[in-house]
């Protein structure tokens, strides 16, 4: 267990390592950053002094070799627009963004896992053929689009809920559903699979035969051994929608980490940029590498590989 998690932590380091590195790389690709933060009337001598002054005037590999080692010891920079550490302007936004990804992961397995039960348990019929055909439309549908249709049908036609702002829970019952929805298709359809192989199997077939409940041959056997790989995906996509929050941050006005990186962007504030990207990637990473282990203990066949 120990050389598995061992080799888990290397790469996940590893990883770290490449997203710091594109990170920094980016944040220079994309331009002179003096002259993007001085502004389209800045003289050259404007530029030359924020240049000077930013540490932007040394060479790449000493910017990038700073930049390493702050990060390392949490100093993720100063904001050029907010004048403030930028971590503590993550720290306060954090909260924000981490309720929304859990809520928005508890509608998804609430939806997910008893629609994904219940199309493995009708296998091949219509019911099973209309639940898929949810796992497509929430595949195929923006999270944009369907969080601008329920601020119009909930929010102004309706008024039952609020559509922007968080200052009370319901306002985050909208982004909510559309961030859980968009991870919906994967769970269920993972669900179903790991459904459909578990009640196929010779155990289950034994179960039946000694006389169990189908509840009980469903909820306490056949679950239990779909619900490993679902484990693993549903870290993932709450990587994926910590990560991915900006739209819907962006679309009901939540000042979360996601919104702070599109203001960022949108005010060429690299430093905040490049702490919001390596920031996230770390959940994301942190969450993939908690699901590999407790995989490797609900299966211990997993800890050789």
């Amino acid at each position: 267990m120990l050389v598995f998690f061992a080799r888990r932590l290397l790469l996940a380091l590893m990883v770290t390592l490449t997203v710091l590195t594109a990170s920094f790389a980016l944040t220079r690709l994309s331009g002179d950053l003096a002259i993007s933060i001085a502004g389209p009337q800045a003289t050259q001598q404007d530029i030359e002094i924020i240049r000077r002054n930013y540490g932007l005037d040394r060479p790449v590999v000493v910017q990038f070799g700073d930049w390493v080692l702050s990060a390392a010891t949490g100093n993720l920079g100063r904001s050029y627009l907010y004048h403030e550490p930028v971590a503590r302007l993550i720290r306060d936004r954090l909260p924000t963004t981490l309720t929304l990804g859990v809520c928005g992961l508890l509608v998804a397995l609430g939806i997910a896992l008893p629609l994904g039960v219940l199309a493995a348990m009708r296998e091949g019929s219509v019911m099973d053929r209309a639940i898929m055909m949810v796992a497509v439309v929430g595949q195929a549908m923006p999270t944009f689009w369907l969080g601008l249709l329920l601020v119009i049908v909930f929010g102004l036609k309706l008024g039952w809920l609020p559509i922007s702002g968080a200052d009370e829970w319901d306002g985050f019952v909208l982004p909510a559903f559309v961030l859980g929805f968009s991870a919906v298709p994967a769970l269920m359809r993972l669900t179903r699979s790991g459904m459909v192989d578990a009640l196929a199997s010779d155990y289950i077939r034994t179960a039946r035969a000694k006389g169990l409940s189908r509840a009980s041959i469903v909820l306490k056997h056949a679950a239990r051994n779909a619900a490993m790989p679902v484990v693993a995906v549903a870290a993932v996509q709450l990587g994926f929608m910590l990560s991915g929050s900006v739209v819907i941050e962006g679309v009901f006005a939540l000042h979360g980490v996601g919104y702070l990186g599109w203001e960022s962007i949108s005010k060429n504030d690299f430093p905040v940029v490049q702490a919001v990207v390596l920031f996230l990637a770390v959940i994301y990473i942190v969450l993939t590498l908690l699901a590999d282990m407790l995989n490797a203990f609900l299966d211990p066949r997993l800890r050789t590989q």
